[in-house]
């Protein structure tokens, strides 16, 4: 397979995930000590390369595990007893919440949002709705006319776009904009009457019914909401579902989807490519109800200081120890961390799941 050095692989993470697009790193860390030469090899994968068969030297069984990496967001690990391991680890840009419109269902929406992993961006032609001290929770708040806002939006596959402006000629704008991008979500607010108008309209006018299909028109989930703060309460839902899975043509089963964990403070570390000793800490899996999901991760330096947390409790503790070995001899560690039963009592854990851990040597 191609190989790159993984200080090149984080920075160039990094341009990936701040552009709105997924990726995947592939490692292979091999059974090696430290008075060997050999490092833990590692490649970033794009959608982009992926369509570039030339870009890839892989066999079809490790192809096949990077693109569902890729596309599903699991993270894949294979243990060879001979050779060591290869770890194909997802990546997916923090999803973005592109709300149109400052009424009085977007101040809850924005806020529960955000609470909840959206970046979000609201914008509203109106300086007294479209304001920082109105969406203090928003990551950008845009003052601006719906028909220039799209130029000062960063709308990619990896965000949620929900159009609930104070007209029905603002909505349609926007929806028409909107449908010219790849989203992970479109949804528009009003009542069904009022939707089958619009639908009706977009279609005379040459959108196609798979485009129609894609916009969540009422949106939010049915649940009767009636208060700006209920009716937010029915969007979120309805975002986090299509967060969590991945939508297909009818008839087809749907995709699991695992937006993975993304531990922005490890990877501008890593990204930074300084020359120390340290170990690297990743959830490989998990099992039942444990603190971090598979992806997250921790860096483990020789005096016992870490960044990131893959939970916290003895079992971390545990994990360090290991962590400080590994830093003296290299090589890597699978080690399986056990909260079930008296295991998590014992710490004091609401967990009682299993974690499988892949801690690795790195200089980088």
């Amino acid at each position: 397979m191609s190989i790159g050095l993984k200080e090149n692989v984080y920075k160039n993470l990094l341009d990936t995930l701040n552009a709105g697009e997924k990726a995947v790193i592939v490692t292979i860390a091999n059974k090696w000590n430290r008075n060997d030469n050999s490092l833990p090899n590692a490649l970033l994968l794009t959608r982009e390369k992926f369509h570039n068969s030339n870009l890839i030297n892989f066999d079809e069984t490790l192809l096949e595990k990077a693109q569902y990496s890729l596309e599903t967001g699991n993270l894949q690990f294979v243990e060879n007893q001979d050779e060591g391991v290869t770890i194909f680890e997802p990546y997916f840009p923090e999803p973005q919440l592109v709300v149109l419109g400052g009424g009085h269902i977007s101040k809850p929406l924005a806020e529960f949002a955000a609470k909840v992993g959206f970046r979000v961006t609201v914008a509203d032609d109106r300086p007294s709705f479209a304001n920082v001290g109105r969406f203090p929770h928003a990551e950008k708040v845009i003052c601006e006319s719906f028909e220039n806002c799209f130029k000062l939006l960063s709308i990619s596959a990896s965000s949620f776009v929900v159009i609930i402006t104070r007209g029905h000629k603002h909505d349609m704008f926007c929806l028409r904009e909107t449908l010219k991008y790849d989203t992970a979500y479109v949804g528009m607010i009003g009542s069904k009457r009022r939707i089958n108008i619009v639908m009706d309209q977009l279609s005379d006018e040459g959108y196609t019914e798979e485009q129609l299909k894609n916009v969540n028109a009422p949106i939010g989930l049915e649940i009767d909401a009636v208060t700006p703060e209920e009716i937010a309460v029915s969007i979120l839902a309805q975002l986090i579902s299509f967060r969590r899975k991945k939508k297909t043509m009818p008839n087809e089963h749907s995709t699991k989807v695992n937006w993975p964990e993304l531990d922005r403070v490890v990877i501008n570390e890593l990204a930074k490519g300084k020359k120390e000793q340290k170990a690297i800490v990743t959830v490989i899996s998990t099992k039942g109800s444990v603190p971090r999901k598979a992806g997250a991760k921790m860096i483990v330096f020789p005096d016992g200081r870490t960044l990131g947390s893959i939970g916290g409790g003895c079992s971390e503790g545990e994990v360090i120890h290991i962590a400080r070995d590994i830093i003296r001899s290299g090589g890597y560690a699978v080690q399986t961390l056990d909260m079930t039963g008296y295991v998590a009592e014992e710490e004091g854990m609401v967990c009682g799941g299993i974690m499988e851990v892949l801690i690795e040597f790195s200089d980088l």
